[in-house]
């Protein structure tokens, strides 16, 4: 049982965010994007509802076709005089640099539960996928770009979804970084 605590303690506390400029190319094998996905949905759920959606963006083609809305979005909504190819360019950027993109999505149930509980369902899910990603040694971070309900619109999420951010993964050549925190945690406990 130590050994158990030993591995989750060490998961847990080198977790962290990697982004898509420290990926380097190289494909992630489908079973285990399906793992890191088995593992969200063992997430606790309030009356088991299981909200979390997700959608994978997987290979150069569907990589490309999102990375394509965020570049045309940009397009579409700089006015010409404002416009800049680099910004253009650099709209896709992150999508194109990673090996996989999954679009995290809630199923709300709004006559069951507040949407704050399938929120909060949906993130214990993300932090299952994350800690499994970092396990596979596969940097990963959720990102929420401002413009969630267009990419509800642009993935065809049925109504009573709601698109939470883009999950990006990649395996990387970042050097291990201790996890800093800003207080220790006696700072934030009251024993009752």
């Amino acid at each position: 049982m130590d050994q158990t605590v030993e591995v989750i303690n060490h998961i847990i506390r080198t977790r962290r965010s990697i982004f898509p400029p420290n990926y380097i190319q190289k494909e992630i094998p489908q079973e285990v994007i399906e793992n890191i996905l088995e593992n969200a949905n063992y997430a606790p759920t309030h009356k088991r509802t299981e909200p979390w959606r997700f959608m994978v963006f997987r290979g150069d083609e569907k990589l490309q076709h999102l990375a394509s809305f965020f570049m045309e979005r940009y397009r579409n909504n700089t006015p010409a005089e404002s416009f800049s190819q680099a910004r253009y360019e650099a709209a896709g950027e992150k999508i194109l640099k990673s090996a996989c993109v999954i679009a995290v999505n809630a199923e709300l149930h709004p006559n069951d539960l507040p949407e704050w509980e399938e929120i909060a369902a949906v993130a214990c899910a993300v932090q299952n996928m994350w800690l499994t990603a970092t396990a596979y040694g596969i940097g990963s971070y959720w990102s929420s770009p401002a413009v969630l309900k267009e990419l509800a619109e642009y993935m065809g999420l049925p109504e009573g979804q709601k698109c939470l951010g883009l999950y990006y993964l990649g395996y990387h050549n970042a050097p291990e970084v201790p996890a800093r925190r800003n207080s220790p945690i006696e700072d934030k406990i009251t024993w009752a």
